[in-house]
């Protein structure tokens, strides 16, 4: 079983030393949902949310969080990213906005965190931007989708993961 890497010996609290790694091409992509009612989404996608565009907002939201990262997580080491992306797929069957995220690095450790944190406020960003007319609306599903690079190598979500 692999040992948690935040915790010393002594059980403290300690920032992972990645002096040692080499640099290299990082990239990790996140995935998300914020469900709704029907009537929440289609004042989304005709752009009749009294507080303005939901996607272009939700989107600046995410990469300025990404950016944020280390910031917000304890003992996160702050990256130079690269670049960050984030996009919406509309599910209209289901009720739901899809958000997925992209971060790229080249650096000493990974940018999963960056992809997670920019998921993360971009659905929060849509539940503020529309709760005005629905506060029922359920974030869910934030997950790491895939990781390349590093010493750990590449990892892609199978149907087995939970």
């Amino acid at each position: 079983m692999k040992k948690l890497t935040h915790i010393d010996s002594k059980g403290k609290s300690t920032m992972v030393d990645v002096s040692d790694k080499s640099s290299t091409q990082r990239e990790a992509m996140a995935s998300g949902s914020v469900h709704m009612k029907k009537e929440t989404l289609s004042l989304i996608t005709s752009d009749k949310i009294a507080k303005g565009n939901v996607f272009e907002t939700a989107r600046l939201a995410g990469i300025m969080a990404a950016k944020k990262t280390s910031g917000l997580i304890p003992l996160c080491h702050q990256l130079n990213l690269s670049s960050v992306h984030v996009d919406f797929r509309i599910d209209r069957k289901n009720s739901k906005v899809n958000i997925e995220a992209k971060a790229k690095c080249t650096g000493q450790t990974g940018v999963e965190m960056e992809a997670l944190t920019a998921v993360s406020v971009a659905a929060l960003t849509i539940y503020d931007m529309c709760k005005a007319v629905d506060k029922g609306m359920i974030i869910s599903d934030i997950k790491l989708m895939e990781k390349r690079g590093g010493k750990s190598g590449d990892w892609k979500r199978s149907k087995t993961d939970h």
